[in-house]
């Protein structure tokens, strides 16, 4: 572990390199920013160019990684400019919600190869740069706790984000010793997108009056999380679910429970 220029912060990832899918905004804007604060150099990318100025040393290439043959032009484009590819983080994902006896077959497809198998076609393409470069890498699926408890509307992506789960299990093993594949499990976050999903500031309080930390993550929780298994203190952890959620939510029996 290295220092920055200041001699006072710690840069674990200093001479490496980190691609972010969806880096552009919300969670994965912040886990670009944590890694580039922490001395990797960033590439980020999105469908469209980014709205807001990206974080300090942070790149943007455009690619749906929907696509397999952009997803593998993305990691090329990584590396062209990188020189190499340390760390890749599969961020891109999302739904709208949607009833399950009337979501269109098209819907379904799009949150299937959005949330599971656009990881798997950049994590393909990553290994393959991986197993050959000096140090191996790491690859960082983010989950959702939808796959441990979904809700109403959800049931494409709650499958989806639970299949990439597994996924993380089967690479990790397919590709150590060196690739190293782990899964980041979000709670409830806090983000633009989603104080709209919840209602207002009233209904964003109820909701994280479930949380037993008492508050919804934000992004930089996340972040967090991601830059924790990217150092070098999580190195023997691999094929791992870290699930970031401030302890899930409070027993439904606890509010309801009358004193005696």
């Amino acid at each position: 572990m290295s220092r920055s220029s200041s001699g006072s912060e710690p840069t674990p990832l200093t001479g490496q390199a980190a691609l972010v899918t969806g880096g552009t905004r919300g969670i994965g804007r912040a886990i670009a920013a944590r890694l580039g604060a922490a001395g990797a150099a960033v590439l980020v990318c999105g469908r469209t160019e980014p709205a807001a100025p990206l974080p300090d040393g942070v790149e943007f290439a455009a690619a749906d990684v929907r696509d397999a043959e952009q997803a593998a032009n993305l990691v090329a484009e990584a590396v062209r400019r990188f020189g190499r590819l340390d760390i890749a983080v599969n961020n891109a994902g999302g739904s709208p919600a949607a009833p399950a006896a009337t979501v269109s077959p098209n819907l379904v497809t799009s949150v299937v190869r959005l949330n599971l198998l656009a990881p798997f076609f950049v994590a393909q393409a990553a290994n393959a740069v991986m197993q050959e470069q000096d140090g191996g890498g790491l690859i960082l699926n983010i989950g959702s706790v939808s796959s441990l408890r979904p809700a109403p509307g959800t049931a494409a992506y709650a499958a989806a984000k639970a299949g990439l789960a597994v996924l993380t299990q089967a690479l990790a093993v397919e590709w150590a010793p060196a690739v190293r594949v782990n899964c980041v499990t979000a709670g409830l976050v806090r983000t633009e997108a989603n104080a709209h999903h919840y209602g207002d500031e009233g209904a964003l309080a109820a909701v994280a009056a479930t949380v037993p930390l008492g508050r919804m993550a934000t992004p930089d929780d996340i972040a967090d999380a991601c830059l924790l298994l990217a150092s070098p203190l999580a190195g023997y952890v691999t094929g791992a679910n870290l699930v970031v959620d401030g302890g899930g939510q409070r027993p439904t029996f606890v509010n309801a429970a009358r004193p005696a």
